[in-house]
Parts: C-alpha cells; sequence; structure tokens
C-alpha cells in the first residue's frame, strides 16, 4: 500500500491524497488550491496522476479546499463514485456551482477592467455548469455505516465535528496476508463549540493521517472570540463605520450570526442591521435544517421549537439578489456584513471591501486562517496598498483577527487526538499544515513517545 502527498503538503489549501492499495487508486479529498493567481490556475487544472485511473474519491466535508477540484477530476475523466455523509454531499453540489458560479462572474468583472486596458482576458477557473456534473457521482452513506470504497478497503465515516457533515475516513483494509486500519481525520473539529456534536476520536489506528492546522498554538475559547466580537462591533458603531466580515458561508457564517444573536438579544451590543451576503449561506441555511443528525443536544431542543439559534434572528437579512448587495455599499448606516469568500480571494466580499477600505470608520475582521498570497493574508499582515480586482486601494479600514471562532482544533485538541492512538500506531503523518505548526506538534508527539511523526513534500509517497 502506498500513499502519495498530492495536496495539502506543508501548506493549508488543495487537501488531495492518494492512496493505492490492492491495485486500486483510491483519492481522500480533492481540494482547490489557493494562492497566487497563476499558481493557482496551473496546479488546480493539472493533476499529477490521470483521474481516469481512479477508482473512487472519499470525501471527509465540502469545504472547497478539500472539495473544490471535483469539477476538474470529472472533466478530465473521473467516473467512480465520490463517498460522503449526507449532509456533506447536499453541502458539495451546493458549494461548487456556487463556487463556479463566482469565479465566472468574477472573470466577467475582471476581464471588463483588462478589455478598457487592453490586456489579455482570463478564463474562469471553472463554471457553474461544470460544477453540476460533480452530483451524478456523490454517494451519500451516513455516519458508522461501513462500506467497501475499493476492493480490500472497508471504509467508515465518523463525526470530525468540523462542519455540517464533516467526518474522518477510517480504511480498514485487508491487503494479501495483512490487515490494517488507515485514519484519516480530514479537518478535526473542537469540543464545545455551538451547534455540532464533538469529534470522534482515533482508535485502533495502525496510520494517522492528520491535519495540523493548529500544532504550534492551542485555540482561544469560543466565548471570548464573542467578547472580542462584542467590543469591535461596539466600537465600530461608536464611529459611524461598518463591520465587513469575509466568512465560509457554511460553518464560519452560522457561528458568527449565532454569536450576535446572543449580544444583541442580551443587549451587550446595539441592535443593528446584520447582514449574510451570499446566495450560499441562504440556500446552506435550508440544508441545515433538513440535516439534524448533524446537531448537538442544544441545537435540536431550538429546531424542536421550530427555530435555530445561527438562522433565525431579527435583525438578520440574507441578500441574494446582485442589486440588494450593490445597495448595502450606498447606505451610511452602521451595519454588520458578512460575506463570502473566507479568504477574501472570490466573490461578493470583494466588493465591500472594495467600496469600504478606504474608510477609517470601518472594520475589517479576519475570522479564519488566510492562506498565503491571498488577500485575506496581506490584509492581516498590515498591507497598507492592496489590489482588488487588479485595482490598487489604500487601506485605510481598521482589520482586527479574532482566532477563536476557527471550527479547527488546537494545539491542545491535537496532541489529545494524536495520543489516543500511541502504542497502537506505527506512524503518524502530518499533513494541512505549515511548517511551524507541524514542527511544534510533531516535537510534542515524539516528546510524548508517540513517533515516527512524518511531514510529507509535495507529491511525496510512502510505503505504508
Amino acid at each position: 500500500m502506498r500513499i502519495h502527498f498530492h495536496g495539502a503538503a506543508r501548506t493549508v489549501t488543495g487537501s488531495m491524497h492518494l492512496l493505492e492499495v490492492n491495485g486500486s487508486k483510491l483519492l481522500l479529498d480533492c481540494g482547490l488550491f489557493q494562492g497566487p493567481r497563476q499558481e493557482t490556475y496551473e496546479r488546480n487544472r493539472h493533476f499529477p496522476f490521470d483521474p481516469r485511473t481512479l477508482d473512487a474519491v472519499i470525501l471527509s466535508h465540502a469545504h472547497i479546499d478539500h472539495s473544490g477540484n471535483l469539477p476538474h477530476l470529472v472533466k478530465q475523466g473521473f467516473q467512480g463514485p465520490i463517498y460522503a455523509t449526507p449532509a456533506t454531499a447536499h453541502l458539495t453540489d451546493l458549494m461548487l456551482r456556487d463556487a463556479g458560479h463566482i469565479q465566472e462572474g468574477d472573470a466577467r468583472f475582471i476581464n471588463k477592467k483588462r478589455s478598457e486596458r487592453g490586456e489579455a482576458l482570463i478564463e474562469p477557473l471553472y463554471t457553474e455548469e461544470d460544477a453540476a456534473w460533480v452530483k451524478p457521482y456523490l454517494r451519500a452513506v451516513p455516519y458508522d455505516i461501513a462500506f467497501e470504497a475499493a476492493p480490500g478497503v472497508s471504509a467508515r465515516l465518523v463525526d470530525a465535528g468540523h462542519i455540517l457533515g464533516s467526518a474522518a475516513a477510517v480504511l480498514d483494509i485487508q491487503e494479501k496476508r495483512k490487515r490494517t486500519r488507515l485514519w484519516y481525520s480530514g479537518d478535526i473539529g473542537r469540543p464545545g463549540l455551538p451547534l455540532l456534536r464533538d469529534p470522534v476520536l482515533p482508535e485502533a489506528a495502525d496510520t494517522l493521517l492528520m491535519e495540523c492546522t493548529y500544532g504550534d498554538r492551542p485555540q482561544p475559547d469560543p466565548q471570548w472570540a464573542c467578547q472580542q466580537l462584542r467590543d469591535i462591533v461596539k466600537a465600530t458603531v461608536q464611529r459611524g463605520g461598518k463591520v465587513i466580515i469575509p466568512a465560509f458561508a457554511v460553518g464560519r457564517t452560522q457561528e458568527l450570526v449565532y454569536c450576535l444573536h446572543r449580544m444583541m438579544h442580551s443587549g451587550e451590543t446595539p441592535p443593528i442591521p446584520v447582514y449574510v451576503d451570499s446566495p450560499l449561506a441562504v440556500n446552506a441555511s435550508e440544508i441545515f435544517r433538513m440535516h439534524p443528525e448533524c446537531f448537538d443536544a442544544e441545537t435540536l431542543t431550538f429546531m424542536r421549537q421550530y427555530k435555530h439559534p445561527a438562522l433565525d434572528f431579527e435583525k438578520l437579512t440574507y441578500i441574494q439578489a446582485v442589486e440588494e448587495s450593490k445597495a448595502l455599499n450606498d447606505r451610511k448606516n452602521p451595519m454588520v456584513i458578512i460575506a463570502a469568500s473566507g479568504m477574501a480571494e472570490t466573490g461578493r466580499v470583494l466588493h465591500h471591501l472594495r467600496n469600504n477600505i478606504e474608510d477609517p470608520r470601518n472594520t475589517i475582521i479576519i475570522v479564519s486562517w488566510q492562506a498565503p498570497h491571498t488577500l485575506g493574508r496581506r490584509l492581516v499582515e498590515g498591507e497598507r496598498l492592496v489590489k482588488i480586482f487588479g485595482e490598487i486601494y489604500e487601506r485605510k479600514a481598521q482589520v482586527a483577527t479574532i482566532n477563536g471562532f476557527s471550527a479547527h482544533a488546537g494545539q491542545d485538541q491535537l496532541v489529545e487526538y494524536a495520543l489516543r492512538v500511541k502504542g497502537i500506531a506505527q506512524r503518524v503523518i502530518l499533513v494541512h499544515g505549515e511548517p511551524n505548526p507541524a514542527k511544534t506538534l510533531r516535537k510534542i508527539l515524539v516528546q510524548n513517545h508517540l513517533e515516527p511523526v512524518y511531514y510529507p513534500d509535495l507529491h511525496q509517497d510512502m510505503e505504508i
């Protein structure tokens, strides 16, 4: 059995791991790489393997950095099943179509500017039509139900507690006379977060393939993050400004709305309008209601009362129409605008940033990890001049970073996760993390006598 690390190796984007076993090829995730525009185009359009030779895909969850390159996989000849939980299958179809739609819209907007300057036009990475071809290949499998992913590979999806429908993949593999268990974590959630159940911890794994995004630090308490948000919103309202939050439409947006709901209901902040400017978030909200199997006891209680703590909110307005979105930038009163994308690379949030970034009354809040070379990362790093849709803007708005909303496990939780297989696992493999977090986590695990711990290079392969 051999595994190839074709994405999210020494970085946090583009998850894609190819497993060769019993003459079959099984792909764990097929994420979109996000980074410099030219590198993004090249890496996402050219696979380091022939998609026609793949037998199946197992999808950990619907976030674009784990699912977002499925349209290219199908377009280039993949015809096998894509296994996922029911909620992930629903969300993936929705999110891929939305990603294609956004990429088409962004390309049109950029090309209008480029045409005026006599520059070469760009093509969208893929279209909404391309994305729609993925749906027939999605195979919904409930949590904890075993299925044959490939000959000799019995798979099971267990709750990862990261976003709606997220899962770790447990692969029990019979290869000749050898029987082994590979546990692929996907993205590991945090215990105690609102809405979702806690992640299932690994057991009896011979190989643990796990993320290490925050391997260098623990995550702040979610309540502390809400308090930070409260203080920033109050200060911005006092200045008469707007709060702009780039956020993933699924997961992070619902957490933010839940937090804003609580603070305004309790009187901790003024009851100002909150706009979720994302057609995807509107549709995702319906999918949330369809999958009560993913929620914790507190959320189920709300739902029995025909409410949802992340979806029903008096001051909350979901924006779908483009004209409604544009109108938000003409309004001068204080408000909160939550819009995709989470790394401020595509979508409507770019228009809100373009219209509000040069006003010192406003605040841009970054609430998730930002990949290198993205606009979100440049804002976090304090750059004064930033490029949006090819135009240069001077950042005068304040930028605040709140880490506590992350749905990723912190260092302490990653250590607990890994140590569950101490004395059993023959190896731990760290992916989906930058070098410093991986190095720090590896050191802690070795100090706790869990080794060997590997941190593979991109396209490296390993016999397991």
